[in-house]
């Protein structure tokens, strides 16, 4: 592992000089690739440096250790540097992972009502809530594309793009199956009830990352409106895409002209066609289903939400917070580091194995 580090920092030093160049920016698609190349192994070449420097403290303190006065206070030095050494180690290791090519995209993410009737789609309006408040605490922008309400104020269907650095790398951990567990407000005798939301959430791709013939898409356009006839557009101006050989239906009507409707559709097709391709090499390449603490399954549940406990506890990780409140507020940041962490760990045995 050491010998590939050396390399990766004999390159980082080649892209510092060349970065250094007149010429440099001459051609700045190949200068930005090269900028993206030297950032990347930055943190890598950083805790190499910092991994040598702890083992040249480790061999100075024994050098010194056999002068009877020094022996103690090089026997500390010694030690807290070798763990420090052993830290940096294990860092090294998680760096040189290798890193989701789609982790800096952003995210579309589509949470439906699932088994609970009106209080599933008022809970996915809370998921909604919550997830709208996280991308604003992370400087993310929210893009409505499809958004079907219910007359008491609950969600069918909330599809939207949540653009941000690193957006998809934070938010792949919360596709599944979300449960509640609260008493509805439509609930006269006070009775705790159970029901589920789902989530999905896919990387943005553009057209050019995923090839679709337009003779395997019929679009199909219809009057936008919302819920109890509110905000119906005078116009056709929703559109809905059906892509015929996979069956796949998207839709937008948050927009106001036919043609920005539809190419939100296609991005949307585009990314929905991207993760089928995935699944199908993924199940080539390993014989098994994708990890759950990795971007999850859809068809599992990953969290409940209980609030007459006011607790929330992540199933893949066996994490209970009892903060229900600042969770329903955005506060996902806790959660996520823990399946973060996870998923990491996860990696690392299957590299080391």
């Amino acid at each position: 592992m050491l010998e590939k580090i050396r390399s990766l920092a004999d390159r980082y030093e080649e892209l510092c000089f060349q970065s250094e160049q007149p010429d440099f920016y001459a051609d700045p698609q190949k200068a930005a690739k090269r900028l993206r190349e030297k950032n990347d192994l930055e943190p890598i070449v950083e805790a190499f440096h910092a991994y040598n420097d702890t083992l040249q403290e480790m061999e100075d303190a024994q050098e010194l250790m056999s002068e009877p006065d020094m022996k103690e206070y090089c026997q500390q030095t010694f030690q807290k540097a070798k763990q420090r050494q052993e830290e940096l180690y294990r860092q090294l290791q998680l760096l040189l992972l290798p890193k989701d090519p789609n982790d800096e995209k952003n995210v579309i993410v589509e949470i439906r009502g699932g088994v609970g009737g009106e209080e599933s789609a008022l809970f996915a309006h809370s998921l909604f809530r919550m997830y709208s408040m996280y991308a604003a605490a992370k400087g993310w922008k929210i893009e409505l594309m499809n958004y079907s309400e219910t007359e008491l104020g609950g969600v069918k269907e909330a599809d939207f793009i949540i653009s941000g650095r690193g957006a998809y790398s934070r938010m792949k951990y919360e596709s599944g199956v979300h449960r509640v567990q609260r008493v509805p407000e439509t609930e006269s005798g006070g009775r705790v009830h159970t029901s589920t939301a789902t989530v999905a959430v896919l990387p943005e791709m553009d057209e050019v990352d995923v090839q679709i013939d337009p003779g395997d898409v019929e679009m199909q356009v219809y009057r936008a409106s919302g819920a109890g006839g509110q905000h119906v557009n005078k116009t056709s101006s929703a559109v809905r895409l059906i892509h015929k050989p996979t069956g796949i239906v998207v839709a937008c009507q948050e927009e106001r002209s036919q043609q920005q409707n539809r190419e939100k559709c296609m991005r949307m097709l585009s990314s929905k066609l991207y993760e089928i391709e995935q699944e199908k090499l993924s199940s080539q390449v390993t014989g098994m289903r994708r990890s759950q603490v990795g971007t999850g399954m859809r068809n599992e549940r990953i969290r409940t939400y209980n609030f007459p406990q006011g607790r929330v506890t992540d199933h893949r990780v066996n994490l209970t917070l009892y903060k229900i409140d600042a969770v329903m507020d955005g506060a996902l940041d806790e959660i996520i580091d823990a399946l973060a962490t996870a998923d990491q760990a996860e990696k690392l045995k299957m590299q080391q194995g």
